[in-house]
């Protein structure tokens, strides 16, 4: 039975960096079996399904092939159909939603052990929140992520690595997900 898989891959096209076409990403996904290949936007954000069920084995697989086709090896974030639902249904800020770009979903490899709470409390501008559940560092940043000192510090405070997308990312990979809308 084929799993739906949504890869987030971390630092991809960013500043002119890690250049990757995103065609040619979902060519390198189907090269390792991987099916129905869908890409969104330049960021490294790629929706397949496989007969793999082991997480790490499919990320060592892909690495290996990213790595041989463009020359780098960024870091790569697996979650399942329904943990990516599962994140967007405990998001603690609803009433963000309506301001896409300014919530953000951290997807950390693994649950942080030790995370620096305090440290956040203090980097955190009067206007922003964030909560940690699980593995998912939510961030909601109303005067704009470009300007907040805990998001650009967020993942060494958290002591695990992470990739973080912005609702508007989350919506539209729920939306090619299909199924129930994302509100």
């Amino acid at each position: 039975m084929m799993q739906t898989w949504i890869a987030l891959l971390r630092g991809v096209n960013v500043g002119g960096r890690n250049a990757m076409a995103m065609a040619v990403l979902a060519t390198v996904f189907e090269s390792v079996g991987c099916n129905s290949v869908r890409t969104y936007i330049q960021s490294g954000n790629v929706i397949f399904s496989s007969q793999d069920k082991s997480k790490t084995k499919l990320i060592d697989r892909l690495g290996d092939a990213i790595e041989k086709q463009f020359g780098i090896r960024p870091s790569i974030l697996l979650l399942t159909e329904s943990e990516l639902r599962a994140a967007i249904a405990n998001n603690p800020f609803p009433e963000a939603v309506g301001e896409p770009k300014a919530l953000h979903f951290f997807f950390l490899a693994a649950p942080p052990k030790l995370p620096d709470i305090n440290a956040m409390d203090k980097l955190a501008s009067s206007t922003e929140r964030f909560k940690l559940i699980d593995s998912v560092f939510y961030l909601h940043t109303p005067d704009g992520v470009g300007r907040s000192k805990l998001a650009a510090a967020a993942e060494r405070k958290l002591g695990e690595p992470a990739t973080a997308r912005n609702y508007t990312t989350i919506q539209n990979l729920c939306k090619m997900l299909g199924g129930s809308e994302v509100h």
